[in-house]
């Protein structure tokens, strides 16, 4: 987008109906929940989750909560087991995310490559009628600039991000104050994530057994360090040109399907990352990525890219 001033919308039926139609059409909107403000995107569109990186300036690619108007369209979207289905009827709408099994459509950008989604059915009054209005997974991290204080109001959220943004949504301040807590499972077992708005000893009193605290193993869900989507075949960053056993991932250089972007766009660059990744491991060569620009969003896949190359332990 332009470097005009960020529209800031009141949360009446024309705000949300102007906020919805923004999203549909690709743009990024922060809206209220009651945890903190979110930076939302289309999460079936990658490059509007692009979008939502470029602006907060966020160094890597962590997975994203995708953010639904109910328990029904989380069931599109993940695989809800007993235990999540006995959660979601005791905490949502509320700060609450799951970390399940994807099944539905949502950008490899939201979920950095895993075979995991992060979905909560927010409580704020505003953001249901949003994403009910919207009609699709709105991902969403905090809207704020990476590293800074997660915004719980509007004048917040537009004192980091004016004019990087399409619009704010202005509901008022965010009545929890802290992040959702994130929830997920290991070999059947409630894991902890991130802690947040709702206590683990409520969660434990529902599944009638204790959670397990993250400790060392991969990251796997939005508010930790990066996660990494590493393929099986060797990877070879900077590569000018390939050799004759290698799928080249190319940059800036025309029309191709393996390539991240033909017209060196960094946003569809970054929307076509983790697909490329996967079919080129697919075809079962080793894989060279032509080399990408570091400005803008351009750091976040070098940084990804990195991950993905480094030697296995």
């Amino acid at each position: 987008m332009g470097a005009h001033a960020t529209l800031r919308l009141a949360a009446d039926a024309g705000g949300i109906a102007e906020a919805a139609r923004l999203l549909r059409d690709g743009r990024i909107v922060a809206f209220p929940t009651e945890t903190v403000y979110g930076l939302g995107a289309d999460a079936t569109d990658g490059r509007s989750v692009a979008k939502v990186y470029a602006a907060k300036g966020r160094p890597s690619f962590n997975p994203l909560i995708a953010h639904v108007a109910d328990a029904g369209m989380a069931g599109g979207l993940v695989e809800m087991t007993d235990a999540a289905l006995r959660l979601a009827e005791a905490f949502w709408p509320g700060p609450l995310t799951l970390v399940l099994p994807r099944r539905g459509a949502v950008s490899d950008l939201v979920t950095a490559g895993l075979d995991t989604l992060a979905v909560r059915v927010p409580a704020q009054p505003v953001a249901r009628a949003l994403l009910s209005a919207v009609g699709r997974p709105v991902a969403a991290p905090s809207a704020n600039p990476s590293g800074r204080i997660s915004p719980t109001e509007a004048a917040h959220v537009l004192d980091g991000l004016d004019g990087r943004i399409d619009a704010v949504l202005d509901g008022g301040p965010c009545t929890v104050g802290v992040e959702s807590t994130i929830l997920g499972w290991k070999d059947g077992v409630p894991v902890l994530l991130r802690p947040g708005g709702l206590p683990v000893e409520r969660i434990e009193e529902v599944l009638g057994q204790r959670v397990a605290h993250r400790s060392g193993e991969a990251i796997n869900a939005p508010g930790q360090l990066s996660s990494h989507y590493a393929p099986e075949a060797a990877l070879r960053l900077n590569a000018d040109a390939p050799e004759p056993e290698e799928t080249w991932l190319r940059f800036g250089d025309g029309a191709s399907d393996w390539s991240l972007s033909p017209t060196g766009d960094l946003e569809e660059a970054a929307a076509r990352l983790f697909g490329l990744l996967r079919r080129a491991d697919a075809a079962g060569r080793p894989i060279a990525v032509a080399p990408i620009p570091t400005h803008g969003l351009g750091a976040a896949i070098n940084d990804r890219l990195a991950r993905a190359a480094a030697p296995r332990p």
